[in-house]
């Protein structure tokens, strides 16, 4: 299979949607690198359900709003690729770590402003220019977007104006890395019952009530709806897609 030895490194995979695309890759023959931030043993049974499904997996401590530290991540990463998997190269960057945010521009403060940039754009950009000498060519980068950069919904606009900084910057991202034969592309999630934002959809009935409303296929998203696209994204089906942004939301507010 030509997809056994590639590898992928997921941000933020240790629960949520990243943990259902670290599965999902390993499902697919790819093996994993998983970051998290703060939930090391969430992240070590990921690790361990990858290596029981018979791929290869390691996990690594990384906060993607502290783009200081992308140095010293460039180089453990260095080492984990050489001890666990006898490489030296990755294939696929999956930015996918992130957190919610949500306030009404009148009370949305600096430091939370700052904390969104660094995490969901700024940090994004830079661990890919720091990741960038690491990476394979023909490989790919997948940006994790939000359904929020197409449907304005009040209390978003921070998070969603980083995250629409974010799919300009994956166009850039294909067009500037296409001599290296490396693929750039964005998906946008939709609505997730996840623990995301303090379960921010999750714990509120009214809510999912009227995001099942406006969802063509009549209810919220779970993980497991989205993380079967950045598989197909980081194999050979995909290889003429770049650029592109793939909304993942059961057709919302069409």
């Amino acid at each position: 299979m030509e997809q056994i030895n590639k590898i992928a490194l997921v941000t933020g995979g240790s629960r949520g949607l990243g943990k259902d695309m670290a599965l999902r890759l390993a499902e697919k023959g790819l093996d994993v690198i998983l970051t998290y931030n703060s939930q090391a043993d969430d992240a070590q049974n990921v690790v361990a359900q990858i290596q029981q499904s018979g791929q290869k997996a390691a996990t690594l401590q990384l906060n993607t709003g502290d783009i200081k530290s992308f140095v010293s991540f460039a180089s453990q990463l260095q080492g984990v690729l050489q001890h666990t998997f006898e490489a030296t190269h990755f294939d696929f960057l999956v930015n996918n770590a992130g957190i919610g945010g949500y306030a009404p521009i009148a009370d949305v403060t600096e430091d939370m402003f700052d904390e969104l940039l660094n995490i969901h754009f700024k940090g994004v950009y830079f661990l890919t220019q720091k990741m960038l000498p690491l990476m394979n060519n023909g490989g790919g980068i997948v940006n994790v977007s939000s359904g929020l950069t197409r449907i304005a919904v009040p209390g978003s606009s921070a998070y969603a104006s980083m995250k629409g900084a974010t799919e300009i910057l994956t166009r850039y991202q294909a067009k500037e890395l296409g001599a290296r034969g490396i693929r750039a592309n964005v998906i946008a999630p939709g609505a997730v019952l996840t623990d995301f934002g303090g379960g921010h959809l999750r714990n509120d009935e009214q809510l999912k009530q009227y995001i099942s409303n406006v969802t063509a296929l009549g209810r919220p998203g779970v993980a497991e709806d989205i993380g079967g696209v950045v598989p197909f994204l980081c194999t050979e089906d995909a290889r003429w897609v770049n650029g592109q942004r793939i909304e993942v939301s059961g057709g919302m507010q069409l």
